[in-house]
This record gives C-alpha cells, sequence and structure tokens, in this order.
C-alpha cells in the first residue's frame, strides 16, 4: 500500500465544501469518485484543510492510500482527466505510509478580496465579496495586527465548533489595497471553522466606523462569538498555500 500526497486546486462555487457530504457535490467526493474510475478502488482522501461550502483554493493538501501501480508523480495527469473542469490535481507524489497532518506542523496562508463598487463586478463575483459602501483600510489593517500571535479566538469562531481548544496561533494578519479591490491576508498554524470570514466580518465594520482597531482585544479577551462581526460570505475566500515547517 502506498501514501500520495496531492495538492489540488478548486472553484468552489459549486461545492458544499471540501469533506463528502450527503446532501451535495463536494470537492473531496469528486476525487474520490476520479480515484475509483482510474485504480477501480474505493479509496478516500483525507485533506489538510476542509474548507467550506463556497470556499476556494489554489493550494490545499491531501493523502490517500492506493495500490494502484500508477507512477506517483503521474495521479495527477491521470486524475483530472477524470474530473471537472473546476477541480484540478497541481502535483503528486509519494509519501511515508504514516504521514498525517496531525503530526507535521504546517503554516496555512488564506486570502480574502473585497471589490468596492456600486454594483457587482460580473466578471469578479464568483472569487471576492462585494462591498457598496467606504472602508477605512488603515484603520483594517491597524485593527488586524491585534490578531497576531497566540490568541483564544472563541470568539472568531462558529458556536457550534467541535474542537478541544480554541486557542490558535497568526504569524501574520494584513490588510492592503490595489484600486477597487481591498485584500485581507492572514497566516497561521491552525484555523478553527469559519473563523477568517468571521475575523474579515469584524475588519469590515472597523472599516465602516462601527468599531475601533482597539476593540479587538476586547473582542479576543471576551471569549464571546456575539462580540464579534458577521461571518463575511464565502466566496471571497481563498485558501492559497499549505506549508510545512
Amino acid at each position: 500500500m502506498r501514501r500520495i500526497l496531492i495538492k489540488t486546486a478548486y472553484d468552489g462555487t459549486d461545492y458544499h465544501g471540501w469533506q463528502e457530504a450527503e446532501n451535495g457535490e463536494t470537492i473531496a467526493g469528486n476525487i474520490n469518485r476520479a480515484l475509483h474510475e482510474l485504480t477501480g478502488e474505493d479509496i478516500e482522501v483525507m485533506g489538510a484543510s476542509r474548507t467550506d461550502a463556497g470556499v476556494h483554493a489554489k493550494g490545499n493538501l491531501a493523502v490517500f492510500d492506493t495500490e494502484s501501480t500508477v507512477p506517483a508523480d503521474r495521479f495527477s495527469y491521470a486524475l483530472n482527466t477524470h474530473l471537472p473542469p473546476d477541480i484540478r490535481i497541481l502535483s503528486s507524489k509519494e509519501t511515508d505510509p504514516h504521514f498525517h497532518f496531525r503530526n507535521v506542523k504546517t503554516e496555512k496562508t488564506y486570502r480574502y478580496r473585497i471589490v468596492r463598487g456600486v454594483f457587482p463586478d460580473p466578471l469578479r463575483i464568483r472569487y471576492s465579496a462585494h462591498c457598496s459602501f467606504d472602508l477605512d483600510t488603515k484603520k483594517m489593517d491597524d485593527a488586524a495586527k491585534y490578531l497576531v500571535g497566540e490568541h483564544d479566538f472563541r470568539s472568531f469562531c462558529c458556536v457550534h465548533t467541535d474542537v478541544k481548544t480554541t486557542v490558535r496561533h497568526i504569524t501574520l494578519c494584513e490588510v492592503g489595497e490595489t484600486g477597487d479591490e481591498i485584500v485581507f491576508t492572514v497566516k497561521g498554524y491552525g484555523f478553527l471553522y469559519n473563523m477568517v470570514r468571521i475575523i474579515t466580518g469584524t475588519l469590515m465594520e472597523v472599516g465602516r466606523g462601527k468599531r475601533s482597531p482597539e476593540d479587538i482585544a476586547g473582542i479576543l479577551a471576551g471569549r464571546d462569538r456575539r462580540l464579534a462581526g458577521p461571518t463575511a460570505p464565502p466566496e471571497g475566500l481563498t485558501l492559497m498555500d499549505i506549508r510545512f515547517l
């Protein structure tokens, strides 16, 4: 039995997230189906990040076990012939048969794009959130800096999150702008369910003047989801990269 590590990219618009589910098409479900068509085996991929419904990826990782004799580096080519055009395997290689994402430290990079304008841009609507009001990106960036470091992010995760701890370590958190587009970039060693989207929604409230940058410290300390802002829509979020440390 071999364990294969793959790097995946996908447009999440038409999918119910990464994890295979009974109520709709998923990224993992399509990859599992492609693996079965290719190898004849019933294979379930294990993803490094279970992106939410509507969220995109340029560099998600996953592993699967197989007895197939297909060369490891050719799986990407072979699988892509069995996948829809909005899901692609960018690379594939053999890894240690005991490898598991739980046992390695990684740094994930997420990017959230916001496009400002009176009306949504139909050419960017699948990959960005639309915003029709002014945002002060300097204040948003000032607020983002409060999130860097190790904190309890209970206020910035879904109330139904089932994890042992809500403490996470953020290594970079910044807001910039180019033309009509605002880009929020965050890196860290792990993220909670909806964490990046809730942070984005909160930073947008800072940008609108509804909160001050200094409020972020109190939201973190309060450890209460009701203290943070709304969950930003999924289409603006992309998992950019997962780096082994």
